[in-house]
């Protein structure tokens, strides 16, 4: 027993070693994905497949909340509607794999595999939106996109991957501005409360905003090991993309106006967020609400009379409360341990005959490894404060990590200074100019996270040129 489960947790290499592969080691080793025949594309397999459509039902029940409507838009974009756009297109124009021959014949146009459907909403709305009474429309779409990347890693970043798109547009400036601002509470009240994950609110600096938005809004997270992953965006185009598409509405004064639009999109990174947030040299560490499964029932010697029993009556009465798997398979208990901490499980309940004669259970929780005895009858009101209080704490503990690795910095000495020890989020003043924002890449090896919401005084002048300068960035290394 104690062989196999030394055997599985081998099978991952230390977060210490090498945070990559271990990142790696978990997607494969806990059945999440499995590399396909294309290079760079990705199956999601069961288990990893549950895991998003969790998250999925999740934020589309937000998303219905607030009045948006889900649709599907073509998979393919011609090639001259894709065009219309010039920033959106220069921006994507690397990444964007092409169909050039349907059967057997070339077409007459070439037709992009959809990198993003900005071009498709408003190619449609032009068609079916009239008159002002019509907007808002606040669409969303759940799909895959293709840009093809050069580099690929599952769930972070694959040349194909799935997600939720929301394109609206509205009647005025301030109502496409407010949907931008609301959708991104949204994302940030996901991460925090669903998956357990501290963000850093802010906006874009214009070097790293959408192609073709006016302004880029986001939602940044601090991996265990330092690095920043942008886990959501929200973006106000204003009324550009309707002026390329001729979308056009009949407004109150019975003049034709253009409508103002905004776009906004989470994806599967969210679970490479979630593995690198939480996951310990053992494996993955689900948040609750996202968790597949939350509660695993693991017989201690199966064959003991009532043992397997009352596993089974377990099962059934539990699952009112939480999602739970009975494992009644033949395998030893300690395989199963390991297995099912490798996947994440948060909560573990074993039961053998010693508990039955006390009428009781171990419960095991998958962060601490904490083990209570638990009377079988006080079990179904425990499950779900457990749940709560292991979610809770992993937030706590990531915003620990995210805290222990911010620090403030006033000048490039000391932002220098910071990076060569550590690898974290660096704040510092900035005064606008792009060749400061460029200088501290190529001298720190730092790219702006955001200008955050919360702002700071840290110092009076950009640590880059020594101007004056009244915002403040959040700086880090990204995936």
């Amino acid at each position: 027993m104690a062989n196999d489960k030394k055997k599985m947790v081998e099978a991952i290499t230390a977060q210490e070693v090498d945070f990559a592969q271990w990142y790696t080691d978990i997607c494969t080793k806990a059945e999440l994905v499995e590399y396909s025949s294309v290079k760079g594309f990705i199956i999601l397999r069961p288990y990893g497949q549950a895991i998003w459509e969790n998250i999925q039902r999740l934020m589309d029940a937000r998303f219905k909340a607030t009045g948006h409507e889900n649709v599907a838009m073509p998979l393919l974009i011609p090639e001259s509607l894709l065009k219309k756009e010039g920033e959106l297109v220069n921006g994507f124009a690397p990444e964007v794999a092409w169909v050039t021959a349907g059967g057997s014949e070339a077409l007459e146009e070439r037709m992009a595999i959809r990198p993003t459907s900005e071009t498709m909403f408003c190619d449609h709305w032009s068609r079916v939106l009239h008159s002002y009474r019509e907007l808002p429309m606040k669409y969303n779409q759940w799909c895959s996109v293709v840009r093809w990347e050069k580099t690929t890693r599952p769930f972070l970043r694959s040349r194909e991957f799935w997600w939720q798109e929301g394109h609206t547009i509205h009647e005025t400036a301030e109502e496409a501005q407010a949907e931008t601002a609301q959708q991104l509470d949204c994302y940030a009240d996901f991460f925090e409360k669903e998956l357990n994950i501290p963000v850093i609110k802010g906006r874009k600096t214009d070097k790293e905003k959408f192609a073709g938005a006016e302004a880029t809004y986001t939602i940044e997270a601090m991996m265990k090991d330092g690095k920043a992953l942008q886990s959501g965006t929200s973006h106000y185009f204003g009324d550009k993309f309707s002026r390329a598409y001729d979308v056009t509405f009949t407004g109150r004064d019975n003049t034709l106006q253009y409508p103002f639009q905004t776009s906004w999109g989470t994806s599967t990174r969210m679970i490479g967020a979630i593995i690198m947030a939480h996951g310990d040299d053992d494996g993955l560490i689900l948040p609750p609400a996202i968790a597949p499964i939350q509660v695993v029932i693991v017989p201690v010697a199966a064959h003991k009379p009532g043992v397997l029993e009352k596993c089974r009556e377990l099962a059934e009465n539990l699952g009112k409360v939480a999602r739970v798997k009975l494992d009644d398979s033949d395998k030893q208990p300690g395989w199963k341990f390991a297995q099912w901490e490798m996947k994440g499980v948060p909560l573990r309940i074993e039961v053998g005959p010693r508990d039955l004669e006390k009428n009781q259970c171990v419960l095991v929780r998958r962060d601490t490894r904490e083990k209570q005895f638990v009377s079988l009858d006080a079990l179904a009101e425990l499950i779900p404060q457990q749940l709560a209080a292991l979610g809770q704490d992993l937030y706590d503990r990531a915003l620990a990590n995210r805290e222990a690795r911010t620090w403030s910095a006033a000048t490039m000495d000391e932002v220098k200074d910071i990076v060569s020890k550590n690898t974290g989020f660096v704040k510092t003043m900035w005064c606008g100019e792009l060749a400061c924002e460029e200088a501290m890449k190529e001298q720190a090896g730092l790219s702006s996270r955001c200008m955050p919401y919360e702002q700071e005084h840290i110092a009076d002048v950009c640590p880059v040129c020594g101007k004056p300068a009244s915002k403040m960035v959040v700086w880090g290394i990204a995936y």
